[in-house]
């Protein structure tokens, strides 16, 4: 069954929808979660989480991409889970890492101004993603969407770990200077 048949199962609130959206992206978003939990019934528990928020959201939204929809929802219901079961401690893995590296260009949502501007911030890093060389913006995707280790990341893209750290350092750097720009830094 296609995204768009399974999108209007959901509209149509027709159970069947659950069932197709899991057989269909439930390898994809348990793979995402599994990358930020490390566990795979943290991960599945995710996967369901997603399903019953992506119910209940649809409708009264429409998501143009259904599939990029739900991973978006995935990974942000993991990242939540990570950070609740780990907020004690900041310390090794991939996920730490990987949000200490974008520190330093995306603001930090601790302050009232900051947390109202994420709108605009995911709208400009959208904008931002599609100025990006196809390479590069499969580096930067694999490595902050989906959590990967640059080693990781390395492998799936056939580069070296020092082409892919020298695309990261770049890329941050250029999206410092958009977002400046934009004036969300």
């Amino acid at each position: 069954m296609n995204e768009k048949s399974i999108l209007a199962l959901f509209e149509q609130r027709d159970e069947q929808g659950i069932r197709e959206a899991s057989r269909a992206y439930g390898g994809l978003l348990k793979t995402i979660a599994v990358r930020i939990l490390g566990d795979g019934r943290d991960a599945e528990e995710c996967v369901n989480d997603t399903m019953l928020k992506a119910w209940q959201s649809i409708p009264p939204k429409k998501p143009l991409h259904f599939r990029a929809y739900l991973a978006k929802v995935a990974r942000n219901l993991a990242l939540n889970r990570y950070e609740a079961e780990h907020s004690q401690m900041r310390g090794g893995g991939a996920v730490p890492a990987a949000l200490d590296e974008l520190a330093e260009c995306i603001p930090s949502p601790d302050n009232t101004e900051q947390v109202l501007d994420q709108i605009a911030l995911s709208a400009a890093l959208d904008s931002f993603l599609k100025t990006l060389p196809d390479q590069h913006a499969k580096v930067f995707m694999r490595r902050y969407f989906s959590m990967l280790e640059v080693g990781a990341v390395a492998d799936e893209l056939g580069l070296s770990v020092n082409t892919v750290k020298s695309i990261l350092h770049r890329t941050r750097a250029k999206l410092r200077d958009y977002l400046e720009k934009e004036e969300l830094l």
